[in-house]
């Protein structure tokens, strides 16, 4: 089963996707890809590692080309998330936008054939203001087609809203 959790920043879209993959069978791979890049992001991928614990997650960092991942052996994984992934593979890879959705596309298709089950979530990036950068703008295009191509792969999307998951396909 394949499983797409979308939401805005703080909306509880996490914990969702962790209560749907902590119910799955088998190994379980929590896919991180937040970059360590300062005392904020350090911050945060420690409480997200605290959060994690005893939770029988096995936690594999990986922070761009998802294709290149190999899971010591089949099981679930939890993607955690399509944002932080494209903001690595346009700012850090320096990939241009049709690169970094190509790239993050058949990564996901990739990681897809490893498992049993795979949950990703991703962030609702279009419900923000309308004012950008270039820069900016690049990611929303691209996260915004990443995020289309994903759902129309997948078995499931759920969109979760103030801590309320709503089923959007399966």
């Amino acid at each position: 089963m394949r499983t797409l959790v979308i939401g805005g920043g703080a909306s509880g879209k996490s914990e969702y996707a962790e209560e749907l993959f902590s119910g799955l069978s088998g190994r379980k791979y929590y896919i991180a890809t937040m970059m360590p890049y300062g005392e904020d992001s350090l911050w945060r991928i420690e409480k997200h590692r605290q959060a994690r614990r005893n939770r029988g997650f096995f936690t594999l960092e990986h922070y761009v080309d998802i294709g290149a991942l190999r899971l010591p052996e089949r099981g679930a994984a939890l993607l955690e998330c399509l944002g932080n992934l494209t903001a690595n593979e346009l700012f850090s890879r320096g990939l241009g936008e049709d690169q970094a959705f190509e790239s993050i596309v058949a990564g996901i298709n990739a990681l897809a054939l490893q498992c049993e089950d795979l949950v990703v979530v991703t962030n609702e990036v279009f419900s923000g203001g309308n004012r950008y950068d270039e820069g900016t703008l690049a990611y929303i295009r691209t996260l915004g087609r990443v995020n289309a191509a994903i759902a129309a792969r997948f078995d499931r999307v759920f969109e979760v809203v103030c801590g309320i998951p709503a089923a959007i396909k399966g």
